[in-house]
């Protein structure tokens, strides 16, 4: 599973370089000091926590010789997923999800990822992601890590991220264990508006997880020389992890359509018990409307009407007729 998100402070860039026998980090870096790194040997990874800065946007865009459409994309947060062969470089544009427990929403951010034949480039719009564990790796020197190359770690943060998508259904289960509660305990309109919140938000994350499969699928058509035969493998990997998690996520919706059929079959069910009990009152003084009209007819000649124990005789009839029925209600087993 994906790693929870951690802040991270201070620094707009960050930059890793590595090779099989060497290891280096840098925080809090100028600009300026990315540029040697775009021919170096080795792996170089250059993280940018802030789009806002265009004037480093730029100045990284002019040492790695990137495309001003790149340029473009990059900072334009509202970008739909996307894949594109620069050829030189490949640019692959994600969406880091993570669920807000208080607004019970999915929080969105954009990862730009720029994939080089000796570097990855990666733009998120804050500080914090969920590589923390895939530095510790390359920090003790994972074997794989500093053999591979830039390939295989642009296959790993790609990997994270959608590693990460399994929370965000997960916490989407736990809403639905809750909504069920609920409604089975209590079918509102506040409960069913849990219910359309979680369905909304469950439309959402699909709309997002869904394309990252295409992407997926062209990196592992095309045979971009970016992209090792050894590396291959890996995005094969990640791409049946999102055949798992779209079935995990439709799965899931269907879970959801089905508090809807809950909540549907707990107001019939209560309409259904209120109709019940009004049935059996209505049919019960039935008999009792019957006995009350009969003796409030005007006859002058109606023999009970004189009977000193007249009127005591009749509460007692009506008495016994509702015993009696609700005797036989019972025996029917009606209530």
């Amino acid at each position: 599973m994906g790693a929870v998100k951690n802040s991270m402070t201070g620094s707009p860039i960050s930059i890793i370089h590595y090779d099989e026998d060497h290891f280096e980090e840098k925080g809090d870096v100028p600009a300026a000091e990315c540029e040697p790194y775009a021919s170096s040997h080795g792996v170089t990874w250059i993280n940018v926590d802030s789009l806002t800065d265009t004037g480093v946007l730029k100045s990284i865009s002019e040492y790695f010789d990137l495309h001003e459409l790149t340029l473009e994309d990059i900072p334009n947060t509202t970008h739909r997923v996307k894949y594109e062969d620069f050829g030189s470089y490949v640019l692959i544009i994600l969406k880091m999800l993570s669920y807000s427990i208080p607004e019970r929403s999915i929080d969105t951010e954009q990862l730009s990822l720029v994939l080089g034949p000796n570097f990855v480039l990666t733009f998120q719009e804050r500080p914090g992601d969920f590589f923390d564990g895939l530095r510790e790796e390359i920090r003790k020197g994972d074997p794989i890590m500093h053999r591979m190359g830039s390939d295989y770690l642009a296959c790993r943060i790609i990997d994270i991220t959608v590693d990460n998508y399994f929370n965000v259904v997960e916490e989407f289960g736990e809403q639905i264990e809750a909504a069920e509660e609920s409604l089975l305990a209590s079918p509102d309109k506040t409960a069913l508006q849990d219910v359309h919140l979680i369905k909304k938000e469950m439309m959402h994350l699909r709309r997002h997880v869904w394309p990252v499969r295409e992407i997926i699928s062209e990196i592992n058509k095309r045979d971009s020389t970016l992209i090792k035969a050894e590396t291959s493998a890996y995005f094969r990997d990640v791409y049946d992890r999102i055949f798992e998690i779209m079935d995990l996520i439709e799965t899931t919706r269907e879970m959801v359509s089905g508090l809807l059929d809950i909540y549907l079959s707990s107001m019939s069910n209560r309409t259904n018990e209120i109709m019940k009990v009004l049935t059996l009152v209505a049919t019960i003084f039935i008999p009792l409307t019957f006995i009350v009209g009969l003796y409030g007819m005007n006859f002058k000649y109606m023999p009970e009407l004189n009977s000193e124990w007249g009127y005591p005789a009749i509460l007692i009839l009506m008495l016994a007729v509702a015993l009696g029925m609700l005797v036989y209600f019972r025996k029917k087993k009606w209530i």
